[in-house]
């Protein structure tokens, strides 16, 4: 079904069907239950953000068992945030506490593969590229900070990378 077939249905459906069709798809889809969480709850996406981070903290540190460290499941919790929030600080608290998780992860298991440094450095980046230009960095350079701090004797040049990510953004 194309968007406009999908206007024209909507279009034809009273209000009480449109409401019952809304309802059915929060009831039966997370996704869509955040969303409207986020837009028509009590205006503060805490329980959202608290949610997203839960699954990226589970994915490293379940509550039974070690983790599995996925990466990938822990950056979908990011990407789908950014869908239900608008919220610059709270995006850039998820994308600094995903660094952070994987930084505290390889401090509790010990040297990861190339490709865990990699993902973590990418989002270090981004993350502080986000911050800046959204004039956060008062906000988050403490952590910002920590996070290079914290790597210091971890390998495959995690740290030096870091700096480098750090001092190129931070300093400017």
């Amino acid at each position: 079904m194309k968007i406009n077939d999908l206007k024209r249905s909507l279009k034809e459906s009273t209000k009480e069907d449109l409401i019952k069709s809304i309802v059915d798809l929060y009831k039966k889809n997370d996704f869509v239950k955040d969303y409207y969480t986020s837009k028509y709850g009590d205006g503060s996406n805490l329980s959202i953000l608290i949610k997203h981070k839960d699954i990226i903290e589970n994915e490293f540190f379940p509550d039974k068992g070690d983790g599995r460290g996925r990466l990938a499941v822990a950056k979908k919790a990011i990407t789908e945030f950014r869908k239900l929030s608008e919220d610059k600080t709270s995006i850039a608290e998820l994308m600094i506490f995903y660094v952070e998780t994987g930084v505290k992860y390889t401090d509790c298991y010990g040297d990861i593969d190339e490709s865990f440094y990699l993902s973590m450095e990418s989002m270090y980046e981004r993350a502080l590229k986000f911050i800046i230009s959204n004039n956060l960095l008062e906000a988050f350079n403490d952590r910002c900070l920590k996070i290079v701090n914290d790597t210091t004797d971890m390998g495959w040049g995690f740290h030096d990378q870091l700096c480098e990510i750090y001092y190129g953004y931070a300093d400017e």
